[in-house]
């Protein structure tokens, strides 16, 4: 399995190899300025104990406070948190939002534990890094298996440690409790934002056929979004397959399917394929909702989309990147297309710092005006690099990293 750490740094070089940057720059991008190991005890259900290994790596606060996402999930790893890290500055750097780049997880399935435990670990975890976290030093949020529960459970606990209710050290908060309007969403539609703002000149038609691997918090989302757009989505995954209809899905029987059964398989009127198979589909658009390394060397030559979307972090490998534009496939680089999210988790943290609510459509609005902005300049500057849009995303990131960087 690819390194998504080496990944990470592969696409600072290459990136780098572009438009070079002051080689002190790289080097430092290369290095965190601080990983944490910790261990958290669990009291389980059954009295027994069991010790889960966590982690947060705060990779670099020259625009901002540390911002990033907490995962639960069993792959999870210093390596994929450092590579999230790194790609959390690259990617609030690339918005322009006022926050650095880190991330945090825990090493569990969460699936196995109860409510209960998941609590206590959630608390455990903000109990063991409560003194590096804070609204002006580190500022967490959702991610793979982590809820707006949880993010309640954390900022609840850090309260009541450091007696900060102000609920801006976290974000993706329940709405009752801090949350921003339109947090749930965020991700999808800024991805859908930054689409709509290069459809035409990525060649794409007015009314896509869409597939969308992952049928999570983002992917759901997201499917809902292109077909209320007039899009026709043709097929969705999740862990255990995928789907495929003739002509077009029924996103909202797909939920109730999901559901209902615990996975989209099997929903009648639909063929059920392997995620392999989806990824091989003939489309417009390939949106990776999912995991880590998705698009490989070893499959990218069985890829039909025109245009690869990432909402995911890390989809697709430096190798699978090359044999893409080379056939001419597009591919909206995550540290972009997906940058929705921790763009309205900055607008939370703003409201809670401030003391105000700002509305569904306050908030949309200012995301549509960031999320097209950066997409012109970064495809603007991929056309002046003759260069594919994730260097220059990166280029554009690193421009402003630099000169954020120069006193520090």
């Amino acid at each position: 399995m690819n390194n998504p750490f080496d990944n990470a740094l592969n696409q600072l070089a290459r990136a780098n190899a572009v438009k070079p940057f002051p080689a002190d720059l790289i080097e430092r991008l290369k290095h965190p300025n601080r990983e944490i190991h910790i261990s958290i005890p669990v009291t389980m259900d059954d009295g027994s104990l069991c010790v889960f290994e966590g982690y947060r790596v705060e990779h670099n606060n020259a625009r901002g406070p540390y911002k990033g996402g907490i995962r639960f999930h069993l792959q999870t790893d210093i390596h994929e948190v450092k590579a999230l890290a790194l790609w959390m500055t690259m990617k609030c750097s690339v918005v322009g939002i006022p926050m650095g780049g880190g991330k945090g997880g825990v090493t569990v399935d969460p699936k196995m534990l109860s409510k209960g435990e998941l609590e206590r670990l959630s608390r455990g975890w903000m109990r063991a890094l409560a003194d590096v976290l804070g609204p002006r030093k580190d500022v967490p949020a959702p991610d793979v298996n982590t809820t707006p529960e949880i993010m309640a459970w954390m900022a609840d606990e850090f309260g009541k440690i450091t007696g900060d209710t102000s609920g801006a050290v976290i974000t993706g908060k329940p709405l009752g409790q801090g949350g921003s309007e339109g947090r749930g969403t965020a991700t999808a539609q800024g991805g859908f934002y930054v689409f709509d703002a290069l459809r035409e000149q990525l060649g794409l038609p007015i009314s896509c056929r869409v597939v969308v691997q992952g049928f999570g918090n983002a992917g759901d989302h997201a499917a809902d979004l292109w077909t209320k757009a007039g899009h026709r989505v043709i097929a969705v995954s999740d862990s255990k397959g995928a789907i495929v209809s003739d002509t077009t899905l029924d996103i909202d029987a797909v939920t109730a399917h999901k559901k209902a059964t615990g996975s989209v398989v099997g929903m009648s009127g639909t063929r059920t394929i392997t995620n392999d198979e989806l990824l091989a589909l003939e489309c417009d658009i390939l949106i990776p909702a999912a995991l880590e390394n998705q698009i490989r060397a070893d499959n990218v030559g069985s890829i039909r989309a025109k245009s690869v979307m990432e909402l995911a972090n890390g989809p697709t490998t430096p190798e699978a990147d090359d044999a893409l534009f080379a056939r001419g496939i597009s591919v909206i680089p995550d540290i972009l297309f997906n940058a929705g999210g921790v763009t309205v988790s900055t607008f939370e943290w703003e409201q809670n710092l401030k003391g105000e609510h700002w509305t569904e459509e306050q908030v949309f609005g200012k995301l549509k005006e960031i999320m097209e902005r950066e997409a012109l300049e970064i495809f603007e500057t991929a056309q002046t690099l003759k260069t594919d849009l994730r260097r220059a995303a990166f280029v554009v990131a690193l421009g402003r990293l630099q000169e954020a960087m120069q006193y520090s």
